[in-house]
């Protein structure tokens, strides 16, 4: 199943946390590497919609916070290497939005 289109992306997950360097699992260096930076945010924001939601999702667990989905694929960055990546994604069960939770290195790639 496709998530919707007006699924939250906030913007301090991709510049306080996936953008920022950080001492323990850092996600920037990695990022970086395909041209994902601080400065270019909406960047990662787009290429996320453009080319994580197309793909279908896949639902791993209920929570009590809401259902859990995971989309794993590949993105090319700005600069044009690619990146296998894992992302989570919740619907909340309170409010019924859907959220970008996080993304990390597909180690399955």
């Amino acid at each position: 199943m496709k998530l919707p289109e007006n699924t939250l992306i906030a913007q301090e997950k991709l510049t306080k946390y996936l953008l920022a360097l950080r001492k323990r699992n850092d996600k920037s260096q990695w990022l970086a590497e395909a041209g994902y930076l601080l400065e270019n945010w909406k960047i990662l924001e787009s290429d996320i919609r453009k080319q994580i939601l197309s793909i279908d999702a896949i639902p791993t667990e209920k929570t009590e916070y809401g259902q859990i989905y995971e989309i794993r694929g590949k993105m090319v960055g700005p600069n044009g290497k690619n990146l296998a990546v894992c992302t989570i994604w919740i619907t909340e069960r309170v409010t019924e939005e859907t959220k970008f939770i996080t993304m990390y290195p597909d180690k399955r790639k």
